[in-house]
């Protein structure tokens, strides 16, 4: 099995590499390491299927707005998120849609451990870094 992210070596803060043979990939892995990073993705059964649709003005701010969606969703209906799968990103005349589906569960403390809190997305160090088989994308969660 081919890695989907990694954690990077930062001093404060959650430094992560997602990675992904599309965009689509890659930001569907980037999801996966930001569940990782406050609970342990084993424990989230997908019951809950839901769709995402965000607007942004560039892949930076599309994920961005991206990673965001799910704290915000996090927090307001508690759902803790397993799977997902990014339907396409497709290019508006204002900048780019996403259209995606999402799997979890409720979270549930005596079954899904609290590893770290985050407190937001940052766009400090983010990067997309496009290969010809290959995408990675870098970016920071501030805990």
């Amino acid at each position: 099995m081919k890695k989907r992210f990694e954690f990077l070596e930062h001093t404060a803060d959650v430094y992560i590499a997602s990675y992904g043979e599309s965009l689509e990939e890659a930001f569907e892995n980037a999801a996966l390491a930001t569940f990782e990073v406050m609970t342990d993705l084993k424990k989230i059964k997908p019951k809950v299927e839901e769709t995402i649709e965000l607007d942004a003005h560039d892949e930076s701010a599309l994920l961005y707005n991206w990673l965001e969606e799910f704290l915000i969703r996090f927090e307001t209906t508690g759902n803790l998120y397993s799977r997902f799968k990014v339907l396409n990103i497709e290019e508006t005349p204002s900048g780019l849609k996403l259209k995606a589906k999402a799997w979890g569960e409720p979270y549930d403390p005596e079954k899904h451990p609290s590893k770290v809190g985050i407190k937001a997305v940052t766009y400090h160090r983010m990067e997309i870094m496009k290969k010809p088989k290959s995408i990675i994308l870098r970016f920071i969660l501030d805990i």
